[in-house]
C-alpha cells in the first residue's frame, strides 16, 4: 500500500477540522489555501454557502504569496474587504496546515486590520 502524500494529510487534517470549525452569517469561517506560489483567504457562509470576501496574491500585483511579507498582505487585504462588509468577527480555518510561517502571518495580519478571531 503507497504512503499518503503530504496533501492527502493535510486533506485528512482539514476534514477533520471542519467537523468542529463553522462559519455562520454571524461570524463567517475564514479559510487559508496556501501553494507553493501564492495564498488564498476566503470569508465564507457555510449556511448559504458563498463566500463574502476574498483575496489572493493571484490578483494582487507585485505581492509574492510564496513568501511572508505576500501572506501579510494577503491578510489585510481580506480583513479590510471583509470589513467593508460589515464583518468584524471570524472563526479561523487554517486548512489543514501547521498554524506557522505564512499561515500564521496572514492571521496575525488580519487581526492587525481589525478582524476578531
Amino acid at each position: 500500500m503507497p504512503r499518503p502524500s503530504k496533501n492527502d494529510i493535510r486533506v485528512r487534517v482539514h476534514e477533520r477540522i471542519r467537523h468542529r470549525v463553522k462559519g455562520t452569517p454571524e461570524r463567517p469561517r475564514l479559510a487559508v489555501f496556501r501553494s507553493l506560489k501564492h495564498i488564498y483567504a476566503q470569508v465564507i457562509d457555510d449556511a448559504k454557502g458563498h463566500t463574502l470576501a476574498a483575496a489572493s496574491s493571484v490578483e494582487a500585483k507585485g505581492k509574492n504569496g510564496g513568501n511572508l511579507a505576500g501572506a501579510k498582505a494577503i491578510g489585510q487585504l481580506v480583513a479590510e474587504r471583509a470589513k467593508e462588509k460589515g464583518i468584524n468577527t471570524v472563526v479561523f480555518d487554517r486548512g489543514g496546515y501547521q498554524y506557522h510561517g505564512r499561515v500564521k502571518a496572514l492571521a496575525d495580519a488580519a487581526r492587525a486590520a481589525g478582524l476578531e478571531f
